[in-house]
């Protein structure tokens, strides 16, 4: 059978490893799909988003010269919208696992405004490391010498 880079195809999970998992799309044609293409998330044990037998869609990303299949099944289905983290300028999304902070009420801030607030945050955290370095410093100076 001839695969189209590109074309989304129905197959069967043959089998699973640490790194990726074999889909069987025809009989006795099988790709592999590499652990970074089986879901929109990070994905560190393959058994929690696949099992063997089951049948799922898979986008050929390439076919060497070998003969050997480069498949994807998170480019074989939409993805979910992403939420953009406007502070940072990206597309980052926080962990699920991270504290969520109270929500405030904004108030829209002017450029100025907004330098200034960095700056004080930059200033505070500036002053609390050296605080902490001089006070490393300062043991240092007091702790006894060990010369004889």
């Amino acid at each position: 059978m001839q695969l189209d880079v590109g074309k989304i195809y129905e197959g069967k999970v043959t089998g699973i490893t640490k790194f990726g998992a074999f889909v069987e799309i025809e009989p006795g044609t099988t790709g592999m799909v590499h652990i970074s293409e089986v879901a929109n998330t990070f994905v560190s044990e393959i058994k929690d988003h696949l099992t063997e037998g089951q049948t799922v869609k898979v986008k050929v990303l390439s076919v060497s010269d070998e003969g050997k299949i480069s498949l994807s099944i998170k480019k074989a289905t939409d993805a979910p919208p992403r939420q953009k983290d406007f502070k940072r300028g990206g597309g980052q999304r926080r962990p699920d696992n991270a504290k969520q902070q109270p929500q405030q009420e904004k108030v829209p801030q002017t450029p100025e405004a907004a330098f200034e607030d960095m700056l004080n945050k930059f200033k505070q955290s500036s002053d609390e490391r050296m605080g902490e370095l001089k006070r490393v410093i300062d043991n240092k100076r007091r702790s006894p010498s060990r010369r004889k």
